[in-house]
């Protein structure tokens, strides 16, 4: 682990927004991570081999995927109250149609590339069986899977991403600082014409005595160049330059996929409330949802344990803040969509993948000079 201030740098160093001196709104959590959420941690696993021509089936690979777990191991199975909202659904996010049902769901979260989702959902029942089988040996799963496009840099169609890559994620899931930038399903990611992938940040919400905390997670893959905007400044104009480099002609498949998680007392609406909140941040960045664009959210709170499981035979109760009072929630949802798309877009490097496609880094020195 890095002696680095978390706000300012990842474990290994790389720069987050914060290191630039850029004023942000809203007060962050220790780590500004989806993990200062109490029980929450996230995994990845990384797949970057080979250079040169797509050989379908051989490479390049630039992929991966991300694991997120709403509670520690051993409580996975017990539903976590949920909402979901598709801004634009040109993408997927399995487990949905139970959400809207029963306003929650169970077991951990992936996120990866487009064409590998279905093996990361399988294989987290694949996981969940191991690591708590009685959860599974009487009953079902629906995962929740999630997925953005990374065919400009990775052999999409060679399918790379495996069972063991999921199940390794899982089991390297960990609280406290996590890394952003081109890392798991963020891997061969682009946002604005520029590197981008896993971001994250959160905010400390405080209500009446208590002190709550509201994190976010992105996977950004979204917006075009001339849009680009930072802190309320459109920048995009003045960056033509570095531009992406095509071997291969490219085509607008962007997406985005943001996962809100907090330990604030929130009913199942409520939770929806949130997640509808989300495009705010994105056009802070200057994302609008463009038709290509599969913008799909999911927020949770790990509140109310036992009302979520819902006892037979009995009166479940939960406690929620009430509506009247979610103001300052939605406050945080905006102001960490808005970090966590910075995060990832800082916290990375170029990227060359398969046929030579080139995507650059945004410029660390344009950022000083713009911002610092």
């Amino acid at each position: 682990m890095s002696n680095h201030d978390p706000h300012l740098r990842t474990p290994s160093g790389k720069p987050r927004l914060r290191s630039f001196g850029i004023a942000l709104d809203g007060t962050p959590g220790p780590f500004n991570a989806l993990t200062d959420v109490p029980g929450v941690s996230v995994g990845y696993t990384m797949l970057i081999s080979g250079d040169g021509p797509l050989r379908v089936g051989s490479g390049p690979v630039r992929t991966g995927v991300t694991a997120i777990l709403p509670r520690p191991v051993q409580e996975l199975a017990t539903p976590v109250f949920a909402g979901v909202f598709s801004q634009n659904g040109n993408g997927e996010l399995t487990g949905t149609h139970i959400i809207e049902e029963t306003g929650a769901f169970n077991f951990p979260v992936t996120i990866t590339n487009t064409h590998s989702c279905g093996v990361t959902r399988d294989a987290t029942l694949r996981w969940m069986h191991k690591v708590l089988p009685a959860a599974l040996d009487s009953g079902w799963g629906l995962p929740v899977a999630a997925e953005t496009y990374d065919g400009f840099l990775n052999d999409i169609n060679g399918h790379h991403v495996s069972v063991d890559h999921v199940a390794a994620a899982l089991d390297s899931a960990s609280g406290g600082a996590i890394e952003e930038g081109s890392v798991g399903g963020g891997t061969g990611m682009i946002s604005f014409g520029f590197k981008a992938g896993s971001g994250t940040a959160s905010r400390v919400v405080a209500w009446q005595d208590r002190r709550y905390t509201l994190g976010v997670f992105v996977q950004a893959n979204f917006g075009k160049r001339h849009n680009f905007t930072i802190r309320g400044r459109r920048v995009g104009p003045e960056l033509a330059q570095p531009a992406i480099r095509e071997g291969t002609p490219r085509a607008e498949k962007g997406s985005i996929i943001a996962v809100v998680a907090t330990d604030a007392p929130f009913l199942p609406h409520q939770m929806k409330r949130l997640a509808r909140r989300v495009p705010l941040g994105i056009a802070m960045t200057g994302g609008y949802g463009y038709h290509s664009s599969g913008d799909i959210f999911l927020a949770f709170s790990t509140a109310n344990a036992e009302a979520a499981l819902a006892p037979s035979g009995r009166i479940a109760r939960a406690e929620f803040i009430p509506d009247v009072d979610i103001d300052p929630f939605f406050d945080a949802v905006v102001q960490g969509v808005e970090e966590a798309i910075l995060n990832a877009l800082v916290a990375n490097a170029d990227m060359t993948g398969r046929d030579g496609n080139f995507v650059p880094a945004l410029p660390k020195e344009w950022l000083k000079e713009k911002f610092g």
